[in-house]
């Protein structure tokens, strides 16, 4: 599909998909339906698309609680057009839809929003507007839908597609009286060979017109995962003196010379001669004890690299890629997770309905993070014998002068979450309907993650690439006594983190007319508020471990602060006693006995007084985003005759106003030369701005056979921008004030018109042949701006009236000024993020098809289906394409079930994929891949029909062939992560009463 199918004609978009219409009459549709074992479910599924207006993916429970997939990420994975990400355990966490990243994807819990406060994975940040779907069980939900394309009706935010799920409620079971499903787990991961018991209980009552539900769903899960991790890959940064160029202005012979020019310039030449003076200025000098046959005062110039790289020329030595901190990793702890559900339904006639379901979920993590890195980044390892493949990475080499770190942190994390959410459907005579529905949600979030970290002494290290690079060290790295030092850059870190956020919702939806031809208009209002705040004390606990002490009011020194080396008599954990708090770990390498260490530096004084600050533990800027949306809109459904057939058509808009409040901190230095003096400020600033959109949708299905339909469908969809890209502080990046960063609180939303043009084949029971095609033209995309501005005119803030006072500055920064002409006159490059005048086009095709085979073997056939995405940037800013998205994927289910017996066999596999920008570690072209990746599951139960509450025992295997989870630094010889999850066996029991 070319740009010619998306115009501007087409912004009075229309849709793809459309679940039963909306609110109870959905609801109504699904009760009646009557779902049993796995080919139930995708009979019911296949109803529901045929029936559809507008195209439509689902998955329904075989029965309440009986999915056999782990959470919701997990239950959706194997529908057209959708990828997840998984977490370094394997667990599917974030849904992206058709081409764009996971923040584009808007989940709503029974058509209402929702938010979460947690993170994501380990290394994650979540800053945007992601859903973890990692914390809601199935087992007390019994339906999913993905509208990739929205109607009207709908919630507005999810530029790719929206994806509700539903819960469990009472009269979701037809007959009357109590009932109840009862399921006993027990999950084992051969990585750790351990069990984690799963449990969960649903338990009905209703008589005539009232219902009540209650579920729990208890998972102990056991957590361990080992890998590999880089944070980049990294090349030498040898000076002009080493590559024989001429210093450019402003530079010298030891400043970066010019045979790397790929950027990077991580990886520093060990003592390089800063001195002017000295004849050897811009070389660098062999240490003591630096092994691989080196000699110490040896100097380092461009012949004794060429030496002791033989077959290489400068610029490939300089230009050779290593690991920034090649790090093995090892996790393991466990994971606790409590999720509840209350419903209540009364139904005093036929015509009025009333519901209250309420969700609540606590999620515990406690891990042991283990990593042992060899220093490249910042570190001085001298290279010998280097063999390099055609892109530079680095294959084999011996490495002088080269040590380890180990850097230690325990994971301390609650997340708690729960959704309130009323509602009432009436009926006036047989052509008015209203729904109400309340919603309001809550969540917090919290981690701690202290960090110590101790390096080994200097000496040879020996390296070979590989898929999971290898490092060979003549120190035994699992002996505390093997000479781990505090000296060359060890350091502790108090890292803390809270998150919460707030949803408040009001819909009202009223229809005139029967089911198939009707107008419908609804008003919605609804908040969302996030925070983030990040605090950190580890100055004041370095000084207590490592350094000169607190003073005796317990403050950290403010002059002659010593360095991290353990050696002054105050410290808590001194050089001569490291060893001591120090322990052999369980991967080769050491841990520490936190225990002690924490008892005995009074780290839990230290972290609960820790101040805030503008970072966090994941590296999420600390700042608050207050978004009030109003919305109506209005829809035509109608149901016709086209040549005698049967067209259904939808065709409405959104029109929504949103006003946003974003808060960010601002701290300002204390100014002693100040006339008075001034003391350090710290307060928070805040921007208001607002947007308003129209957000039209049309979907037609035809019935242009008796088992085809046909269907069209258009709309313009929208996703809010990144609030931390909206945070209004400015920021210097440099000691000399020559750079800053702002937030842009003006920064619109991303906007995607879509089409979709496809049909189905209904070849008989569950079975039908699907081909959709679709087409997303995207704008909104942002880019940095580069504005020169006199310091003297930099506000502390965007929209704060007051200028940062210079007097604040650091000397060095002052100095820097001063030099440039006075606050008046240096210009500083301020960094901000704006629309950019591109836009991004993305163009696929699905392909689905489900085919029962009773006429080989009864109970027999497979469902599987195929997407295939294109996509490409045009204009000024457009990304060259959208990061986490598979140009192909593809999933395949063969089944069985017959006498009882259920065995399905499922097969999903990903293409590989970009998943960053380019730009990584300095290197302007280098970006992160992801790795294709197939996942092999098998599920298989069997009913024991006749036996009191018809138990059902089941046995899936996740991730049979253990295949791991893999990220590349842009070459496929240079892995930025890899971890192994390993494989799950889940054997279970379930009974219905």
């Amino acid at each position: 599909m070319n740009s010619l199918y998306i115009n501007p004609l087409f912004k009075i978009s229309l849709l793809s998909l459309a679940i039963a219409s909306a609110g109870a009459v959905a609801q109504n549709e699904v009760e009646e339906l009557v779902v049993t074992g796995y080919k139930g479910s995708l009979q019911s599924a296949t109803n529901a698309k045929r029936a559809s207006t507008s195209l439509v993916d689902s998955v329904f429970a075989e029965d309440i609680g009986k999915f056999a997939d782990s959470n919701i990420a997990e239950a959706i994975n194997r529908m057209p057009g959708i990828q997840i990400s998984r977490n370094v355990f394997g667990d599917g966490t974030n849904v992206s839809i058709r081409g764009l990243g996971t923040s584009f994807t808007k989940v709503t819990l029974n058509n209402a929003q929702i938010a979460v406060a947690s993170a994501g994975s380990v290394d994650s940040q979540n800053q945007n507007r992601e859903i973890d779907l990692d914390l809601f069980p199935t087992e007390l939900f019994t339906r999913f839908d993905v509208q990739k394309t929205p109607t009207a009706g709908m919630l507005e935010g999810g530029a790719a597609g929206v994806i509700n799920i539903r819960n469990a409620r009472p009269f979701d079971n037809s007959e009357q009286g109590f009932h109840s499903v009862v399921n006993a787990q027990g999950v084992y991961t051969d990585i750790n060979n351990e069990i984690s018991p799963k449990l969960s209980a649903l338990g009905s009552w209703t008589n005539d017109t009232f219902g009540v539900l209650g579920g729990i769903s208890v998972f102990n899960k056991k957590l361990t995962t080992e890998g590999f991790e880089t944070i980049g890959w990294t090349n030498l940064n040898t000076s002009h003196r080493i590559c024989g160029t001429t210093p450019g202005t402003g530079q010298t012979l030891a400043t970066t010379g010019g045979c790397n020019p790929s950027g990077g310039n991580n990886w520093n030449v060990a003592g390089l001669i800063q001195d002017a003076n000295d004849p050897n200025f811009g070389y660098g000098v062999v240490p003591a004890n630096a092994g691989a046959g080196l000699t110490a005062g040896t100097i380092i110039d461009q012949a004794f690299l060429l030496d002791q790289n033989p077959g290489l020329n400068i610029t490939q030595i300089s230009e050779a890629l290593i690991p920034r901190l090649g790090r093995s990793a090892y996790m393991d702890g466990e994971q606790d997770r409590v999720s509840g559900l209350l419903s209540f339904e009364h139904r005093p006639s036929d015509s009025m309905q009333f519901y209250l379901d309420i969700i609540a979920t606590n999620q515990t993590r406690d891990f042991n993070r283990l990593a042992l890195a060899f220093i490249g980044r910042n570190g001085t390892a001298i290279p010998t014998n280097m063999v390099l493949d055609s892109n530079n990475v680095v294959q084999s080499a011996t490495f002088g002068g080269a040590r380890f770190l180990l850097e230690a942190r325990p994971y301390t994390e609650d997340l708690d979450f729960y959704n309130i959410n009323p509602g009432a459907h009436f009926e006036f005579g047989d052509v008015h309907t209203l729904d109400v529905q309340l919603n309001s949600s809550r969540s917090d979030w919290k981690r701690s993650q202290p960090t110590v970290l101790v390096n080994t002494p200097i000496g040879q290290v020996d390296f070979v690439n590989g898929e999971v690079p290898k490092y060979n060290s003549a120190v035994n790295l699992n002996d505390p006594n093997a000479g781990w030092t505090w000296d060359g850059g060890g350091r502790v870190n108090i890292s803390l983190e809270e998150r919460d956020t707030e949803t408040d919702g009001i819909h009202v939806d009223y229809r005139f007319g029967d089911a198939d031809n009707n107008i419908k208009f609804g008003l919605a209002q609804d908040t969302i508020r996030r925070a983030i705040r990040g605090y950190d004390n580890s100055g004041r606990w370095e000084d207590v471990v490592c350094r000169n002490g607190l003073d005796a009011d317990g403050n950290s020194p403010t002059t002659n602060r010593a360095p991290c080396n353990g050696l002054n008599p105050n410290s808590a954990v001194p050089q001569s006693e490291l060893a001591s708090y120090l322990k052999p770990g369980p991967f080769g390498f050491i841990s520490v006995d936190y225990d002690r260490f924490f008892a005995a530096t009074d780290y839990y004084t230290l972290a609960k007084g820790a101040p805030e600050g503008g970072g966090s533990a994941t590296g999420a800027s600390t700042g608050i985003v207050d978004e009030d949306t109003l919305g109506g809109y209005l829809e035509v459904n109608a149901k016709t005759e086209i040549a005698n057939r049967e067209a259904r058509i939808n065709l409405g808009g959104r029109y929504i106003e949103t006003d946003q409040v974003i808060e960010g901190p601002v701290s300002i230095a204390a100014q002693p030369n100040a006339n008075p003096p001034v003391e350090a400020q710290r307060f928070y600033s805040s921007v208001s701005s607002n947007y308003n959109y129209f957000l039209p949708s049309l979907n037609v299905s035809f019935d242009a056979a008796e088992d085809v339909v046909l269907r069209f469908a258009a709309s313009k969809t929208m996703t809010r921008p990144n609030p931390s890209a909206m945070l209004p502080a400015t920021n210097f990046g440099d000691p000399s004030a020559q750079n800053a960063t702002q937030g842009n609180p003006d920064l619109q939303p991303y906007l995607s018109t879509n089409i979709d043009i496809g049909g189905e084949w209904y070849t008989g029971d569950e079975g039908y042949v699907g081909l959709t095609l679709f087409g997303k033209q995207m704008t909104g995309f942002t880019v940095n701006k580069n504005t020169s501005v006199p310091f003297s005119q930099l506000p502390v803030a965007i929209g704060n009236p007051n200028m940062i006072p210079f007097d604040s500055l650091a000397p060095t920064a002052q100095a820097a000024i001063m030099s440039r002409g006075g606050p008046d006159v240096a210009q500083v490059i301020v960094t901000q993020q704006v629309n950019s005048d591109g836009n991004l086009e993305i163009e696929g095709a699905e392909v689905t098809w489900v085919q029962p085979l009773d006429m080989i073997l009864e109970g027999f056939g497979f469902n599987a289906n195929y997407t295939h995405i294109h996509q490409r940037g045009e204009g000024n800013g457009a990304p060259a394409q959208a990061i986490g998205v598979s140009p192909e994927t593809y999933n395949f289910t063969a089944y069985w079930e017959n006498y009882g017996a259920s065995i399905r066999l499922t097969y999903v596999w990903n293409d590989e994929q970009w998943a960053s920008g380019p730009n990584q570690n300095g290197i302007p072209f280098a970006q992160l891949k992801t790795d294709a990746r197939g996942q092999l599951d098998l599920s298989a139960s069997y009913d024991f029909e006749k036996v009191a509450g018809a138990p059902q025992v089941s046995l899936s295997i996740t991730n049979l062939t253990s295949e791991p989870i893999r990220q590349t630094f842009h070459y496929d010889s240079a892995t930025f992560s890899y971890y192994d999850p390993g494989m799950f066996v889940t054997l279970g029991v379930r009974a219905s009463f």
